[in-house]
């Protein structure tokens, strides 16, 4: 899936070479030149921002925008003096690049982050009812907190890492088995599932297609 990165820079040369110079089939770019001009409520996978623009501060941009996202920020600024590299980290910038930069730089660091915030999202599920950390391993069902077995996690996680993905039997009990066992009785998966819907109310989430497998259904319309 393509990911979209929102460029935040007044220099319209800057602003312009570095979504051409990036761009590919997998990243595309919305370039503002104000920070007026940012859709608070549109989603990005990264942001790229000055922190010297005409109508306001990066910083306070940043602040503000900590408030309610963890969308991952670059900074970019010509200032390179510690004290603004550190107040810029401190206020939430996951990285900061003096100008001048290399873009093969700036596009490593965009990667990098881009994989992090994948691998992140890939151990944390919410939705209105649901949070689950499966690094921290704590689940919570409306805000309860759901004692779950080692196996029932490892279930759970495959269930919501493919939602709306219909699983099946066999490749439940391949992924979730994985201790080196020959025979696993068929009946196990079916226990595992029947505690899981019990412990976390999902029955309406944790749905049955008959003869293939199990499939975890969001609480919206898909």
């Amino acid at each position: 899936m393509s990911k979209t990165i929102c460029i935040i820079e007044d220099d319209i040369s800057l602003n312009n070479g570095i979504a051409l110079a990036l761009k590919n089939a997998e990243m595309s770019f919305v370039q503002l030149y104000r920070l007026g001009d940012f859709e608070p409520d549109r989603q990005y996978d990264l942001i790229i921002l000055d922190i010297n623009l005409p109508d306001g501060s990066g910083f306070d941009f940043l602040k503000k925008l900590r408030q309610t996202s963890d969308t991952p920020v670059i900074i970019l600024t010509a200032n390179d003096l510690e004290t603004d590299e550190v107040m810029g980290l401190e206020l939430g910038a996951d990285d900061y690049i003096t100008k001048p930069f290399s873009l093969m730089v700036l596009r490593a660091r965009i990667d990098r982050l881009l994989k992090k915030q994948g691998a992140a999202a890939d151990t944390v599920y919410s939705d209105e009812v649901y949070s689950f950390d499966f690094d921290r391993m704590e689940f919570l069902e409306s805000g309860s907190p759901v004692e779950l077995s080692k196996t029932e996690q490892k279930l759970l996680r495959l269930l919501v890492k493919n939602s709306g993905r219909t699983l099946t039997r066999d490749y439940l009990i391949d992924r979730i088995w994985t201790d080196g066992a020959e025979y696993v009785d068929e009946n196990a998966l079916s226990v595992t599932v029947n505690r899981l819907r019990k412990k976390l109310n999902a029955a309406d989430r944790i749905q049955t297609v008959y003869g293939i497998g199990y499939v975890w259904r969001t609480g919206h319309a898909e």
